[in-house]
């Protein structure tokens, strides 16, 4: 079995070029790119089966892992990220979700994301461009539940946010897990509260769980580094999360 879900797909990284080839290889990559878009568009829409009760949005999964230390650039990072299925009903959604791997059953630096279908799990994406996200810090053994109570009630649309909430991630590292939820619209602070105060809800998080709200644009200029929002949180850090 695969270690993410029983579909295989290539989890091949970077190719080395030789450069000698390189522009015959350029051009078989631009029609390689076309032919995929060309297919991308005749690919039928994804809608509920006969019976099966439809999700307000569809959505889709993908899964990226990565060598740790390695600078990663946008490019090299799109490339990585490879997509797991795409889903319009709660039927659908489980036969996905029953044949993947748990995060806590995940090794190295793992991620599984969840985003509407368009969107792709990237700063620069269109909709998260002018966004941020909500993470939270978790210690070993707890990413599982976390991570199916979050994305179950973001499929439910229990935030209550309208059109802002664009998906989910949850991070699988060596000393620590980290999920989070990404919106369209970062300086919206009636929207990030709610998200805040739904997130704490549903994941029934104790009082002093720190939350750390970072802007995408923060990421791209500082990724890895404390951002204004989090340094909000400085003088109140505490552990990471330990719910019992």
């Amino acid at each position: 079995m695969n270690e993410t879900f029983d579909y295989n797909y290539d989890d091949s990284g970077d190719h080395d070029q030789n450069e000698e080839n390189s522009t015959q290889k350029d051009g078989e990559k631009e029609k390689t790119e076309r032919d995929k878009n060309q297919s991308s568009s005749k690919r039928k829409a994804v809608v509920p089966g006969p019976a099966e009760h439809p999700l307000q949005y569809n959505y889709t999964f993908w899964y990226s892992r990565r060598t740790p230390g390695r600078p990663t650039s946008s490019q090299s990072y799109e490339q990585n990220i490879k997509q797991i299925g795409t889903f319009a009903s709660v039927e659908q959604f489980w036969r996905f979700y029953s044949h993947m791997v748990r995060p806590g059953d995940l090794t190295g630096h793992s991620d599984f994301h969840l985003f509407k279908e368009g969107i792709k799990p990237m700063w620069e994406d269109d909709a998260n461009k002018n966004g941020g996200k909500w993470i939270i810090r978790l210690r070993k053994g707890l990413a599982s539940r976390c991570w199916e109570n979050l994305i179950l009630a973001m499929l439910g649309e229990q935030f209550m946010v309208g059109e802002e909430i664009c998906g989910a991630v949850v991070s699988v590292r060596f000393q620590e897990d980290i999920i989070s939820i990404w919106n369209k619209t970062a300086s919206d602070q009636a929207t990030t509260a709610r998200i805040r105060d739904t997130l704490r809800r549903v994941l029934n998080l104790p009082p002093n769980t720190i939350m750390e709200y970072k802007t995408h644009t923060d990421s791209i200029k500082m990724p890895g580094r404390l951002g204004p929002q989090r340094l909000l949180f400085q003088n109140l850090w505490k552990p990471r999360l330990n719910v019992p």
